[in-house]
């Protein structure tokens, strides 16, 4: 399936804006890039002319056309590899830095195997090897590595942290994971839903939860792809504003808050949830546990949509929490299928990311 007919003249072409966010933990603290993300190299250095021209940073730093191109190649690619087709080795002789500060086994395993298949091999920088601004600082971590690589993907905790990566590394930087964001998670969503509903745009796709950096990217993929975003939350656990605003400017897709799930859910394509303490939030869980009753995304939920309606969560879940051990296991559950999909999204991210899609 090709790009739809509709053609955005969406671009990206303003300088890098930064803007505080509200900060709900002390590991939140962050900066977010606003509207007006370019899309062209943003590093200080002069990049080598052998690597691509992208960083990876925030879904709409990519036109509409951009990011179906590598949901195309995403699908090509998983094609070829579910063939084992031995001959299809783009990233030969490439190797990646992964650097983590905030663990995670999906994370690690869906790069680097993904990395290995197409032929390239991933070097894993842990918390105790890479440390931001302790031992090293970041600006100099991004050009020794990319002397050595030809790209790195990074999984931290300040967002801050990797906008200053991608703009001293010469190579491309692709963001695994920021407190503030997740746009690799939300490309492998998108391949998902292609799969499974043959469309992406003009869905409605209900999040419902902590309205976290899953959301934040949810909502930037709105600013690209026509498509309706809910958040259902409960109050005081809203998505960041001004990226709320990236969607009512973008002339994309659409995206309101609801603090009413069960109403939230009613005719969606799409529901989907996420832990309600994430990684550096478990001091909060048994308060938010309070605060979040009624934003379980159980079967009486699930059936208020849809019956064509999909089961997304990003994984780990705690059954029994956010969701029921019913809901996973259910039919409408794509959990796994969006888990491997994690690999083959990324995989097609970093082609393009390198120039070789």
């Amino acid at each position: 399936m090709s790009l739809p007919d509709q053609r955005s003249s969406l671009q990206l072409s303003t300088p890098l804006l930064r803007t505080d966010l509200r900060t709900r933990s002390k590991t939140c603290q962050h900066k977010a890039v606003q509207a007006g993300q370019t899309a062209s190299w943003t590093g200080k250095e002069t990049p080598d002319p052998k690597y691509g021209k992208h960083h990876f940073l925030h879904i709409d730093d990519f036109s509409r056309e951009e990011l179906w191109a590598m949901l195309e190649t995403a699908r090509k690619t998983k094609e070829k590899l579910k063939a084992n087709d031995q001959s299809y080795k783009p990233l030969a002789g490439k190797t990646m830095s992964m650097i983590f500060t905030k663990p995670s086994s999906r994370t690690r395993i869906s790069f680097e195997t993904g990395f290995f298949k197409l032929g390239g091999h991933a070097v894993y920088l842990g918390p105790d090897t890479i440390q931001f601004g302790k031992r090293e600082a970041t600006k100099d971590i991004a050009r020794v590595l990319s002397g050595y690589n030809e790209l790195i993907m990074a999984r931290l905790f300040a967002h801050e942290d990797i906008m200053e990566l991608a703009q001293y590394a010469t190579c491309p930087v692709v963001n695994g994971l920021t407190d503030y964001n997740h746009p690799c998670q939300i490309m492998a969503d998108a391949l998902t839903i292609w799969e499974k509903l043959g469309r992406v745009e003009d869905t409605k796709i209900v999040y419902v939860g902590d309205g976290n950096n899953i959301t934040h990217s949810w909502l930037r993929l709105a600013a690209r792809l026509p498509f309706e975003f809910v958040c259902a939350c409960p109050e005081g656990f809203e998505p960041d504003a001004a990226t709320m605003q990236l969607v009512q400017d973008s002339g994309a897709g659409t995206a309101v808050i609801s603090h009413d799930a069960m109403d939230a859910v009613k005719n969606a394509d799409v529901i989907y949830t996420d832990v309600w303490a994430s990684m550096g939030m478990k001091e909060e869980a048994a308060a938010r546990f309070k605060k979040f009753q009624g934003f379980q995304v159980d079967e009486k939920m699930m059936a208020a949509a849809k019956d064509t309606a999909l089961f997304m969560h990003c994984l780990p879940a705690e059954r029994g929490v956010e969701t029921t051990d019913a809901v996973v296991e259910g039919r409408q559950s794509v959990v796994f299928q969006q888990a491997e999909n994690r690999m083959h999204a990324q995989n097609g991210v970093m082609l393009h990311c390198l120039g070789l899609a």
